[in-house]
Order: structure tokens, then sequence, then C-alpha cells
């Protein structure tokens, strides 16, 4: 049986429903209680007859009414009325009145501020399309912001970045404003959400937009970044069409997951560790050589572009080379996608090949009127190395990408080389053992210590070393582990310079912030890795084609980057044209893109010294300790 409520209960229930429905509902409820309080007190002055003093006749119910409404509207119209029961009247009306005008006015403003606070959270639906979304929050986010705005600059429309993450919205907005004040024609959105979560995904609108982009977040990032791209990939509401992801991925065994769950989609991948490892690598060898990865993937300068060239199919890679002025050819990318760099100079360009050239911009990629004079008595032709010796490498610090860094060591240094880690951490033996593979030339030495502790390096004998690599200790703060690093640093810069033999120091940064103050350290170079990556992921999500580009430069077999001394390739102390070191670099089988003057080299307004394509024509006059830049075998 039912149970039987009264009236008074019901009404209650009723009101609690009207109430919670929030401020619409309690507007119309207020607008009806005036209407009925109006329309009463005007049916009342009407059939009595209520009339102000000096005035003869019965109101019509309309007038009665309209009167009624504005003393309800204004309190002080009821100051002038005169008659006992037209005054009674009136003062119950503008009575009731005030107490719905003021509980009127206080529903607007509760309305006004709970949608302000809704705005404040971030929670309303970015209605764009052809824009970017970035989904997760970290120090990378302005690089990628950053670079992104620079990518824009030629939309004459203007263009749109959406960050959604699981912050706050304000909080990120006031970042953003502080690291990038100038967005110039690019409209940065902020919205709140989980990027794992399906329904908050929704907010960023990304099947409107032209690439993704998956930040990693927390301490298992590469579990977050899967997710998000489930998320993405399997919503309801995805579009027909494949989305462009671009994210990147610590543990390359997760690279077979991705693949799995982005089959529908274009979903590109960075592996960090081993990229950055390979670079710390290289680099340690080869000062500079970040700088001018750097050069290569950030939009400030000279970027990547494809150029088809009708005029030169049928022709040589080696014909390629001096045939542009102002830009500089680095490979080919064939008609079925795939890149080559620095294919053979021999190769033929086809139908559907298209040239990869590192440019100004995509106009700017003209034929030369004429071929750059080739000074032929400059080119040194005897550039035969000398056979590489043993070297001794010293690595302080530790992270996930050590292990890496030694096996990549190992393919480059000649048998007989050693390394030795000074590590903080007591168990970096057995993780070297399981990570880094059978070493073919390098015997490994740990020693446990503090990288930062001056008579540790003293001990050492830091200056037998050829090569010393700093890197970040991943079990501290970003800002305490470039604190530590930078102590480090002015101890070996102090002992480079009692040295009559330098060692060559490179350091891994965390924070770009912080490269400044090793500036005044003198290192010969720096690896800002979450820096460095975010680069290629502002790259790649602005021309997706730029990945088998990327793959073919940082993959270990084939040609890479090199710096190696311009004395090898044209006499120094005498002005020569960059077309003549091209033509000496194309005889030995390499693609001259740039050189490197040791004189600016720790000058960051000039690049710290790196010119990537430079004009065929202009004229340097080099010193032996200059370096020239080239895509080789080895």
């Amino acid at each position: 049986m039912a149970p039987k409520y009264s009236f008074g209960q019901r009404f209650r229930y009723w009101f609690d429903n009207v109430m919670s429905r929030g401020a619409p509902a309690l507007i119309g409820m207020l607008a009806v209680a005036s209407l009925a309080v109006v329309f009463v007190a005007g049916l009342i002055i009407s059939i009595f007859g209520f009339n102000q003093e000096g005035e003869e006749g019965r109101l019509s119910i309309g007038e009665a009414i309209w009167q009624s409404l504005m003393r309800t509207l204004d309190s002080g119209t009821m100051g002038g009325d005169t008659g006992g029961g037209y005054r009674l009247v009136m003062l119950l009306v503008t009575i009731g009145g005030i107490f719905i005008v003021s509980a009127l006015i206080g529903v607007l403003n509760n309305g006004l501020e709970s949608q302000i606070e809704r705005l404040r959270k971030g929670r309303s639906l970015a209605l764009e399309s052809d824009h970017t979304v970035i989904l997760g929050w970290s120090p990378q986010a302005f690089t990628v912001i950053a670079e992104l705005v620079l990518a824009n600059e030629n939309r004459k429309s203007g263009a749109a970045i959406v960050v959604m993450a699981d912050h706050d919205k304000v909080e990120m907005e006031d970042a953003i404003r502080e690291r990038i004040p100038d967005t110039k024609n690019t409209r940065v959105i902020c919205r709140s959400g989980s990027p794992i979560d399906l329904s908050d995904i929704e907010i960023a609108s990304p099947h409107t937009a032209r690439a993704i982009v998956i930040l990693p977040e927390g301490d298992d990032p590469d579990t977050h970044i899967i997710k998000s791209v489930l998320a993405l990939t399997n919503s309801p509401n995805r579009r027909e069409g494949a989305y462009h992801i671009v994210t990147q991925i610590r543990d390359p065994k997760n690279m077979d997951v991705l693949r799995m769950i982005g089959q529908r989609d274009v979903v590109q991948s960075i592996q960090t560790n081993d990229l950055i490892a390979r670079v710390v690598a290289q680099t340690s060898r080869q000062s500079g050589l970040s700088l001018v990865y750097t050069e290569l993937m950030n939009f400030g300068g000279d970027e990547i572009y494809f150029k088809e060239e009708s005029a030169l199919m049928g022709k040589t890679y080696a014909d390629a080379l001096l045939a542009y002025d102002d830009s500089a050819v680095m490979g080919v990318r064939h008609a079925d996608g795939g890149a080559a760099i620095n294919p053979p100079m021999d190769s033929v360009l086809g139908k559907g090949d298209a040239l990869i050239v590192i440019a100004a911009d995509d106009d700017k990629i003209q034929l030369a009127a004429q071929r750059v004079a080739v000074d032929e008595s400059a080119i040194q032709s005897n550039g035969k190395r000398a056979k590489p010796a043993p070297e001794k490498c010293l690595v302080l610090g530790w992270n996930r990408s050590g292990a890496t860094i030694i096996r990549e060591l190992d393919s480059y240094v000649a048998k007989g080389s050693l390394v030795t880690v000074v590590s903080e951490q007591s168990k970096t033996r057995e993780y070297i053992q399981t990570y880094a593979g059978k070493l073919a030339n390098q015997k490994v030495n740990v020693k446990e210590g503090d990288a930062s502790d001056r008579e540790l390096l003293e001990e050492l004998k830091v200056q037998d070393y050829d090569h010393v690599i700093v890197l970040a200790n991943s079990h501290l703060e970003p800002q305490e582990a470039d604190a530590k690093t930078l102590v480090t640093l002015l101890h070996l810069r102090d002992m480079a310079e009692k040295d009559e033999t330098p060692f060559s120091i490179v350091s891994e940064m965390l924070d770009l912030r912080n490269r400044e103050l090793a500036e005044a350290a003198k290192v010969d170079d720096f690896i800002v890795s979450e820096h460095l990556v975010s680069l290629m992921m502002a790259q790649l999500s602005e021309n997706r084609e730029l990945l088998p580009v990327f793959t073919d430069i940082f993959d270990p077999e084939g040609a890479e980057i090199y710096l190696k001394p311009i004395g090898e390739y044209v006499a120094t102390g005498q002005p020569v044209n960059f077309g003549t070191v091209v033509e000496a670099a194309r005889r030995r089988g390499e693609t001259a893109i740039g050189y490197r003057l040791l004189s600016e080299s720790h000058d960051a307004e000039k690049a710290y010294g790196v010119h990537t394509n430079p004009k065929k024509s202009s004229v340097v006059t080099f010193t032996p300790e200059d370096k020239v830049v080239v895509i080789a075998e080895g």
C-alpha cells in the first residue's frame, strides 16, 4: 500500500526539486510569483474600486495591473500614493516586490558566480577545428607550444592550440603566459580534465583536430600514454578519418602495444631513452652535435622540407647537392614514402622522388641561376683518417639512459677502450650488466660515490680521461638534479683549465632554463633531453612525413650526422666558399650541411657557432679547430 503524504510534505518535496534545478528554475519561479502578486493586486484594486484621492472612476484591470507592476519593480513609486485602500494594496505589492527582486538579484549573482567558477574550472567544450591538441602537462608543454606558435606564424587566419590536463585551468594559463608572453596569431586555450578519460577528452574537440600531442605524466608515463591513445582511438564519437597522434615512449617494448591499438590511425612515437642516449654518446665524442640537432628541429631558423624538382629528374643525387644556393640537400624521399639520408652519390632521382632539403621556408627552395664555382685548389684530397686509438670515458651520475649510452659508445670507440661510471645508486653495476648488452670494444668499471664531490674527482684523476659525460640523476627533482650537475661541471672546468690536454665535457640538463647558468662552466656541449624530444614532437605534429627522416638520422645503422675537422676537406687559413666544402664532402661520399666555428662556440646569439644551411656562395676563412657538419656512414 502506497504511503500517504500530506500536502505540506508534497509541497516541500516539489520546492526542493525546483531549487535543485539551479538558477534558471529559481528565476522562473520568482517570475511566476511576481506575476501572481501583480495580477492579484490589480484584480483587487479594479474590483473593489480602490483609487487614489481625487481620482474618480474605477481603474481598468489592465491599468491596475500595470500600476501594481511599477510598484513591484520600483519601491519608490508608492511614495506619492493616496487613498487608504489603494495605499494598503500598493504597500503589500511593494513589500512583495522588495522580497522578490532581492531574491532575484541573489539568484542572478549566485548564477553568475557559478558560471565564472565553471569557466575557471575549464570544463566547457572547446569549439575549435583544424587545431592542435596537447594532452597532459609537463615542462615539455612550453617548448611544444612555443614551437607551434612559430610554425603558425604564416597562417593568415590564425591557429589554435588546446591544452587539456588534470590541472587547474587558470594555473596552466598563468604558467604559459609567464613562459611564452607573446603567442602571436595563435590562441592557446586551456581545459581541465583527465587525458585518459573518454568524456573529458571530448572537451578538447580531438575529432576535429589536425594533430594530437600526448605528453608523459606520472610515475609510469608509458602506461599513461597508452591509456590516452586507447581513449582517443576507441572513443564512441571518433571520426571516420585517421587521427594523427604524436607521443613518446620510454620502454621500447611498449612500442608494439602502441602499434597494435593505433592500427587505424597515424600514431608516431619517439623512443626517448634510445634517442637521448644516442645523442649523448655521439656528442661526447664530437662536441656540438646536439646543437646541430636542435637547429634542424626547431622552427626558429631553417627547417626540413620536401621538394619535387622536375628539372632534376633523371639526374643523380650528386648533381642535386650544388643545385641550390640558399638550400642544403640532405637526402631523398622516395615515391613509396621511405627516406634515404645521404644516399649513394650515383642514385638517380626518379618520378615521385622528392629531395629532402634544409631551407628557411618552402618558397625559398629555388634552383640557383648558375652553379657556384668550386675552388679545386682548396680541396684536400689526402683526407685519410688516423687509425682510432682506445678511449677513456668517465660517466658521472646515472639515470635510465646510462646503459644505452654505454652500449652506443661501444659501437663508436676502438677496441680496448674503458668506461668508468660513478653513481650514487647501489645497483648500477647490475643494471649495466642487464641492459647494456655484450660489449665488444670497451670495459666498464663502476664506482659508487657522489659525482659532485671534488675529492672523489681528484681521486679519479679526471684529467686522464678523453671524454666526461655528466648525467642528470633521475632519483632527484629536476631543479635539484640540475643544481648538482652544475656543481659537478664547475669542478670539472676548473680541473680542465689546469690540464695541458683538456678533456671534453658533455652534460645532460633537465631544465632548459638552467642552460644559461651552466654556460658559466664553459662546457663543450649540453643535451637538454626533454627539450630535444619536445622539438621533435612539435615538428612531427606539423608534418607527419618527417618521421622517416628522423628515424634515418638517429638510426645507428647507416648514415648519421658528424662534426669532422674542416682541414680534412678544405684548406684552412684562406677564404673558401661553402660550395667548395660541399664538393669536397661529395667526393668522400658525404653530404655537407653546415659548419661550426670554434670562435663562436660559447656565443648563444650565434647558435654556439653552428651554421646549418649556409649559402653555397658564402665565403668563410676556417681555422684548423673548426668543424664541418656532414652526413656520413662513419
